[in-house]
C-alpha cells in the first residue's frame, strides 16, 4: 500500500487498516513457521505496511499536539 493512499484515509480507517495488516502479518508468520509460505518476501512487505501506517499515525499525532498549544496561546 502506498503512503499517499494511507494519508488519504481518516484516523479510524487507519486504525482498521493497521488491525487488518497486523492480522495478515500474524498469518504469514504462522505459515512461515509451518513452512507453507510461498513467498517469504511477503512478510517484509507487510512489515513495511505496518511501519507506514504507524508513521502516518505518529505524524498526525504530532501535528495535532503542535496545533493544540498554539490554539491555547491565542485564547490567552
Amino acid at each position: 500500500m502506498k503512503a499517499a493512499e494511507l494519508r488519504a484515509m481518516t484516523d479510524e480507517q487507519l486504525v482498521l487498516q493497521l488491525k487488518e495488516v497486523t492480522r495478515q502479518l500474524f498469518h504469514l508468520r504462522v505459515q512461515a513457521s509451518t513452512e507453507r509460505l510461498e513467498t517469504p518476501s511477503e512478510i517484509q512487505k507487510v512489515r513495511k505496511d505496518v511501519a507506514r501506517i504507524k508513521t502516518i499515525q505518529r505524524q498526525r499525532e504530532l501535528a495535532a499536539a503542535q496545533q493544540q498549544p498554539a490554539a491555547s496561546q491565542q485564547g490567552a
